[in-house]
């Protein structure tokens, strides 16, 4: 990494000074022992509000960057970062006390690399929406394509990020070697080189080699967090880690210090978005056997993403007995999953529609608290969140983000 010059360096260690202030204020005591009763499934904890950030930062932070130098730049969006849900938007978001940085690893599904292609933003950059080029047709004829997975750590560029942000402001704000949730998306990795409908009609014209496809890829996720194991980098998914979902790892189950943790002592997190166009019993024969293998591996599990969880809860998430937050997407019904964690440790992790935020330069307030009064009356006795994902533009307008927590808190004191 290059070096930062003496004007950037100022203005990063001004950033770290604040984030430390503001990672010690009586504001974070009091989010941390309200988490902490969350995770903990405390019969008196409140609803958790978190807006996620990354997708619309662009209309948030340029603007308050003063850097100069590229890496510099990069960490200073990354402080900005850290703190701008709590000083403009006012969410449940926890600010630390140092800058996390997990052992970098990597997992290239059958050894193939996926290949997309972007469209171009007006600036001439890849723009957001993209397809994935298919590297797998018919399924029959294209079975010998599928290898072994590439997967293994950099402890080379773990340890050059964690030197670089230690040299720059480690006196204020240190690098902190941390755990990550483990991941495994199975049918998200064959869409990524597959087609969608060729995914769907391999599981009716070649079942066999459909299974046998699946168990392959489950076969070397195991395998891979054997290698997680072996090697010790797995350290405690606790407090506020994040486990994917923009939520939390707070619970009381899993071990909160140590070194070289098993795969049952840490979080884990699996979706199948993929897979919203097939039955409930077709997800149950093709999909749930080896998603049930690779979860079954995980300490504690977070599900789901986008897709409708509702139809396969009976055939398939109810019996995952470490299952502790499950995502109620707009396209999930509410009340149903509602009535099946009532009383339950498993938290109601609802992503409102994207739309009420990103859509338009004012919020559309009634309907902001009619679209959350639903929600929190279907999740009454359950353990909710709610967490705002999937909005990649707010007008730059991000006194409406703020306004926007308000109303769901307004409705959450309503029950």
């Amino acid at each position: 990494m290059n070096a930062i010059s003496g004007k950037d360096r100022r203005i990063l260690r001004d950033l770290a000074k604040r984030q430390a202030e503001t990672a010690h204020a009586p504001r974070m005591d009091e989010l941390r022992r309200d988490w902490t009763l969350h995770g903990n499934f405390d019969g008196s904890s409140r609803p958790m509000v978190l807006i996620e950030t990354w997708t619309f930062a662009e209309d948030v932070i340029p603007q308050l960057m003063e850097c100069e130098g590229e890496d510099a730049r990069g960490l200073e969006w990354q402080l900005h970062y850290n703190a701008i849900n709590h000083e403009k938007f006012g969410d449940d978001t926890i600010v630390s006390d140092y800058l996390p940085e997990t052992c970098r690893r990597f997992f290239v599904p059958f050894g193939i690399e996926p290949e997309a292609e972007h469209t171009a933003d007006p600036s001439g950059k890849p723009g957001l929406g993209h397809r994935f080029v298919a590297r797998i047709g018919d399924l029959a004829e294209d079975f010998h394509k599928l290898g072994k997975s590439r997967f293994g750590i950099d402890r080379e560029a773990t340890r050059a990020r964690m030197d670089f942000v230690n040299d720059a402001v480690g006196d204020i704000l240190p690098a902190r070697l941390v755990g990550g949730s483990l991941y495994a998306g199975p049918t998200m990795d064959i869409v990524h080189i597959m087609k969608m409908e060729d995914m769907f009609t391999a599981m009716y014209d070649y079942p066999e080699l459909f299974h046998k496809m699946m168990d392959m890829l489950t076969e070397d996720y195991l395998e891979f967090f054997g290698l997680l194991e072996a090697e010790g980098v797995l350290l405690p998914t606790c407090g506020e880690r994040g486990v994917a979902q923009g939520t939390y790892c707070y619970n009381d189950e899993l071990p909160e210090t140590g070194e070289r943790l098993k795969t049952s002592q840490v979080w884990g997190y699996m979706d199948s978005q993929e897979t919203s166009g097939v039955s409930p019993e077709m997800y149950a024969e093709f999909v749930a056997p080896y998603y049930r293998r690779i979860s079954g591996r995980y300490g504690l599990l977070s599900y789901g993403c986008c897709e409708a969880v509702h139809p396969i809860w009976d055939c398939f998430l109810s019996g995952l007995p470490n299952l502790r937050k499950v995502s109620v997407s707009p396209w999930c019904d509410e009340e149903f999953i509602g009535e099946r964690l009532r009383g339950r440790r498993t938290a109601y992790l609802r992503k409102p529609s994207p739309n009420l935020l990103g859509v338009g330069a004012e919020l559309d307030e009634a309907e902001v608290a009619r679209h959350m009064d639903r929600t929190v009356a279907a999740a009454r006795g359950c353990s909710l969140e709610i967490i705002q994902r999937d909005v990649y533009r707010i007008n730059n307008t991000w006194e409406k983000v703020r306004r926007y927590v308000e109303l769901i808190r307004k409705s959450c004191e309503k029950i």
